[in-house]
This record gives structure tokens, sequence and C-alpha cells, in this order.
């Protein structure tokens, strides 16, 4: 992957909006995938509490945010 803002982290930072992890992912960063992915998904799950959907979305919008900002360090 490229730079902050490149088009690979566009891509990545898309396919979070509809799975949250995926980006990560794309971006060869597994262990990110999956912690992103469970914290969201099991937040969602259990969507009649009132914390963890809330956790739950806060994480979605990190893991965006996070796969659009990814910087590769060289």
């Amino acid at each position: 992957m490229a730079d902050q803002g490149s088009g690979g982290n566009v891509i990545a930072a898309i396919c979070n909006i509809f799975f949250p992890g995926l980006g990560q992912l794309v971006q060869g960063r597994i262990l990110a995938a999956l912690v992103f992915a469970i914290i969201v998904f099991g937040g969602y799950a259990l969507w009649f509490l009132v914390i963890p959907p809330i956790i739950g979305a806060i994480f979605h919008l990190w893991a965006i945010i996070d796969a659009a900002r990814f910087r590769t360090y060289r």
C-alpha cells in the first residue's frame, strides 16, 4: 500500500463501510482486521442492550478512519 490518501487506502476505507475489518485485511493487517470485526459484530449482535451497539458503532467508524489514514513505515 502507498501513503495516506492513496487510492488503495480509499478502497480499503470503502470496504470497511460494508464489512468492518475488510479494509485492514485488504491492507494486509490481519490482526487489526480480526479485532475490528469481532468488536463491531459483537457490539451489533448485542443490539438489545444500550452500550454494546454504541461501542460497535464507534469501532466501526474507527475502522473506516484507520484504513483511510494507514501509512506504511519503511
